[in-house]
């Protein structure tokens, strides 16, 4: 089988990657990729300007299935384009999309279908939005309601914090067309959780949970990142609470899905948070995390190829997939500066005499006259592999040792808070 895998971050690199280690793999085709898919085994980095493009590669390279990474595809009507054109795609289309490509829709859509979450209220004035928050207690939290790279949420921890944020948001456009709407919401104080699972178009599969640390700083401090690392297993995710999430919010949202006739073969990321053993619904994905992924296809015991193409045959039950019984510790390395301003095309010193069970993704990082250097933010993920998440955490951090490049930072603490 060919396979085209649409992205050009972490997780893609990681999804590549877990692809090509099946048998019934012959190449993995990595649109536009990075500096490390052009150097995974099997994997071919593609550049593209439009859909057309990737369409024509499809058909040119008879490629069986395509695997979109990112959202902004998704919300632009890439599976939309493809499916039109006969071609097998997993993804949401256009309309179940703005499941992610929109805050307030998704809040209706929770609210709607009886589905645990934060109270809130949706504002598309920005005066009506400062005279709502004068009603709140604080802190409070204010979401764009449109696409914003996992930058778009800010706790506000009192007033005058929170119409800086609107007054960012919606009148000077931090975020574009993105944050001239927001989602203003109560706070909900518990432990976050990652849940991932794969949707097709019948049932929810649920995969190993993770913890995300979405802050750039130690002790949860800074501003709100794409992802600084992540855990998995999630510790405080036990059978209560994946129980309690499967009853009140997965199944709800299936049923949703149905009757709203939103239904397609793709990935569900939930955000959820927990409270006493509660579970509340914060944000629907309707792709996998970054960097979630690189810990989830790194735990995965199963052939990731084959249980996407079971997905497409609606043959997917939930023990074709199987974990390893171990943790996982992924931490990202960052560009200084990130998330606001940060220099690129600094050279990358990267050897490949890591930990055992340890991998390092590419993201922010490409392949230049034979050199890799850094062309975002977040430039790679360190993962390993422990029997524990102590040692999973230790063979982490000394992997990291083997990638340098100039004003690289990391957190410390992934796992540990």
């Amino acid at each position: 089988m060919k396979f085209l895998v649409i992205g050009s971050g972490g997780r893609e690199h990681a999804i590549a990657w877990k692809i090509a280690q099946s048998e019934s793999c012959d190449k993995v085709f990595v649109a536009p990729g990075n500096g490390g898919t052009a150097l995974e085994n099997k994997c071919e980095n593609f550049k593209y300007n439009s859909f057309d493009d990737l369409i024509d590669l499809c058909k040119r390279e008879k490629i069986d299935l395509t695997v979109v990474g990112p959202e902004a595809p998704l919300v632009d009507g890439v599976v939309d384009a493809f499916t039109n054109e006969g071609l097998s795609i997993i993804g949401p289309h256009k309309e179940a999309a703005v499941l992610e490509g929109s805050k307030i829709f998704a809040k209706d859509f929770m609210k709607k279908h009886g589905i645990k979450t934060a109270k809130y209220e949706s504002f598309d004035d920005y005066n009506k939005a400062v005279e709502f928050i004068d009603t709140m207690e604080y802190p409070i939290v204010i979401k764009a309601d449109g696409l914003a790279a996992g930058k778009g949420v800010v706790i506000a921890g009192d007033k005058d914090e929170a119409i800086e944020t609107l007054k960012e948001f919606m009148l000077n456009e931090r975020f574009n067309e993105a944050g001239k709407s927001v989602v203003v919401e109560e706070f909900l104080e518990g432990v976050e959780a990652s849940i991932v699972t794969l949707f097709d178009g019948e049932k929810i599969i649920p995969f190993i949970s993770c913890k995300d640390h979405k802050r750039a700083h130690e002790g949860d401090e800074g501003p709100n990142t794409g992802g600084m690392g992540v855990v998995s297993p999630n510790l405080h995710v036990n059978e209560e609470v994946m129980n309690d999430f499967i009853n009140n919010i997965m199944e709800p949202t299936l049923t949703g899905l149905k009757n709203d006739k939103l239904t397609f073969k793709g990935f569900i990321f939930f955000g959820i948070m927990i409270k006493n053993g509660v579970s509340y619904l914060l944000e629907y994905n309707v792709r996998m995390g970054d960097p979630e992924t690189q810990a989830i296809m790194s735990l995965m015991e199963s052939d990731f190829a084959s249980i996407l193409k079971k997905c497409m045959d609606n043959s997917l039950e939930v023990e074709d997939i199987s974990w390893k019984d171990k943790h996982c510790c992924a931490v990202v390395l960052a560009s200084g500066g990130y998330p606001l301003k940060y220099k690129k095309g600094i050279d990358i010193q990267y050897n490949d005499n890591l930990q055992e069970e340890s991998k390092v993704f590419f993201a922010g990082a490409e392949v230049e006259d034979s050199k890799l250097r850094t062309s975002g933010g977040r430039v790679a993920c360190v993962t390993a592999i422990g029997n524990d998440s102590n040692e999973a955490y230790d063979k982490a951090y000394e992997s990291i040792e083997n990638v340098q490049f100039d004003g690289m930072f990391f957190r410390k603490d992934i796992g540990k808070i």
